[in-house]
């Protein structure tokens, strides 16, 4: 499966910043994260075979691919090519993945720590992107597979407002609603009503089916 962020930095231009007007990008980012880590942390083993929202991913997976998009992060944000790096983090135990997630998510955030990261050119799975570019996209594939681990695992997390209203923002320029099939691994927009929960709109826009989609 490609992933989020090879999928839609295609879509992001130089200049155009899918966190202009909202939360600085290297916060939201952060925050991004930290809440991935929580809902990751708050899994239960029996819940590890189940499926998840992400058609090819049950949540054991889907979490070592979590971890696997931390590492790109890192890497990204050190100027290296993340395209070489595997989808699903490899020799992951059962036991020790909220480690293993804590220290990718240290290496990620201390990657991008440098506020002159944003104007770097980095190697984004696509394209040559400023790090302004680049973290947004990043912050929206961990808020869309945090919410495809949060709804697989019944667990309602205390989304971060200003990130979410950042994405769904940026959601027409980072992925527009027309750039869906082929090698882009997301279905149409799904329409869910007005008032729904940003995330779940957010998720929808990915072609995710919240509860109370239309």
């Amino acid at each position: 499966m490609t992933d989020i962020t090879s999928a839609t930095t295609s879509a992001t231009t130089g200049g155009t910043t899918a966190g202009s007007g909202g939360v600085e990008p290297r916060a939201g980012l952060d925050r991004a994260v930290a809440l991935a880590g929580t809902v990751l942390a708050a899994v239960r083993p029996g819940q590890l075979g189940d499926p998840t929202p992400c058609p090819d991913y049950t949540v054991r997976q889907l979490a070592d691919h979590m971890i696997a998009v931390l590492r790109r992060v890192a890497a990204t944000g050190r100027g290296g090519d993340p395209r070489g790096l595997p989808g699903l983090a490899e020799g992951v135990t059962d036991e020790g993945r909220t480690a293993v997630w804590a220290d990718a998510a240290r290496e990620a955030l201390a990657a991008w720590s440098d506020p002159a990261v944003l104007d770097r050119p980095l190697q984004a799975p696509h394209a040559v992107l400023p790090g302004a570019a680049v973290a947004p996209v990043y912050t929206a594939e961990l808020t869309v597979h945090t919410w495809d681990l949060a709804t697989a695992t019944g667990q309602r997390p205390d989304w971060d407002p200003e990130v979410l209203g950042t994405l769904l923002a940026a959601r027409d320029r980072v992925m527009p609603a027309d750039r869906r099939g082929g090698p882009v691994p997301f279905g149409p927009v799904v329409d869910v009503p007005a008032e729904a929960p940003a995330a779940d709109r957010l998720a929808a826009w990915y072609g995710r089916r919240p509860a109370g989609a239309r």
